[in-house]
């Protein structure tokens, strides 16, 4: 996918490295076309890592899109260099006037505080109501799909026994939704994490509808509002060493943690970690693109908003 970045942002030569088409500025200027906008509110504390995640998860469509990349305004980032986030990043008071096919909501590691206790919490909620009306779909991921449960349909999250670490194999539940298409039986998923939801209040609630799932796990992929809203417990953007460096820093610390589940080849930490997750993965997020493209207005401003969403959804099924 000709991915649209701003010229000199780092992860662009590394894409490129990488043989993953990214278009800069200058060349999209020369196509008379509407991109796809895409925002990333990245909270993350290593945000350049991030950043190469998502996009290589981006990078299997065919449309042009431009990346928008927002940090909140009431937490200061103290793992990415300021001038980094200076140069590359938006806060929301630049564009809450703005409308968006998609948004992606990364996580955050502060699963373990309550959402009321977290320093920018009060921010997000106010951007995650913004994105009722100026997003046409919401892609959350891991710690945001649980504050995006919370916020949006009043989900509680639970603490689990242990951290759940490792890959864990899902069950796909309902195919003919569009976020499943091509994916396999079973696909596997990243899961760090010390933290699940009320399952039984997600099963009860008629607005959520889980179309992946694992026994051990819990819901993974749980959709709503025909999927303008979607939440992801895992991480399938994950790349190859991501749990290998979480589960290094959790020795580091002395935490004493377990071994990463179907990770290491033989559970050898000293191995090269498996990647059995990418081609799901770029499935699920290439999906989504054409779910957006495919019903997204041509006129942004003319996003319906979820409350009185009378848009038809494009041959996907309801939710």
């Amino acid at each position: 996918m000709p991915i649209l970045v701003q010229n000199d942002l780092p992860a662009k030569q590394i894409l490129e490295d990488e043989n993953i088409f990214v278009m800069d500025e200058d060349r999209a200027s020369m196509q008379e076309i509407r991109p796809l906008k895409i925002l990333i509110l990245n909270l993350m504390p290593l945000k350049e890592a991030t950043e190469l995640d998502i996009l290589r998860c981006l990078s299997n469509f065919p449309i042009q899109t431009q990346i928008t990349l927002m940090m909140t305004a009431t937490h200061t980032a103290h793992h990415t260099e300021a001038s980094h986030l200076n140069k590359f990043y938006v806060t929301f008071s630049e564009i809450r006037n703005d409308y968006f096919d998609g948004m992606i909501i990364t996580g955050a590691p502060v699963e373990q505080m309550e959402f009321e206790q977290v320093e920018y919490w009060q921010e997000l909620t106010e951007i995650m109501a913004w994105s009722r009306t100026h997003v046409y779909s919401t892609f959350h991921i891991c710690w945001a799909s649980q504050a995006g449960l919370y916020f949006h349909h009043g989900i509680r999250k639970v603490l689990l026994p242990e951290k759940l670490s490792g890959v864990y194999p899902q069950h796909v539940l309902h195919r003919k939704k569009i976020l499943m298409r091509g994916v396999d039986d079973y696909f596997n998923v990243p899961q760090s994490r010390y933290t699940g939801i009320d399952e039984q209040a997600v099963h009860q609630n008629p607005e959520l509808y889980v179309v992946a799932a694992s026994e051990v796990t819990g819901s993974c992929v749980i959709l709503a509002y025909s999927s303008r809203q979607i939440f992801v417990t895992g991480h399938t953007e994950y790349d190859r060493y991501e749990l290998d460096a979480e589960y290094r820093r959790d020795v580091s610390r002395g935490l004493n943690p377990s071994i990463p589940v179907n990770y290491y080849p033989n559970d050898d930490p000293n191995q090269v970690p498996n990647l059995s997750w990418r081609s799901s993965s770029n499935c699920i997020y290439t999906n989504w693109l054409n779910l957006v493209y495919q019903n997204t207005p041509f006129d942004l401003t003319k996003i319906p908003p979820l409350e009185n969403d009378s848009y038809p959804v494009t041959g996907f099924g309801t939710s």
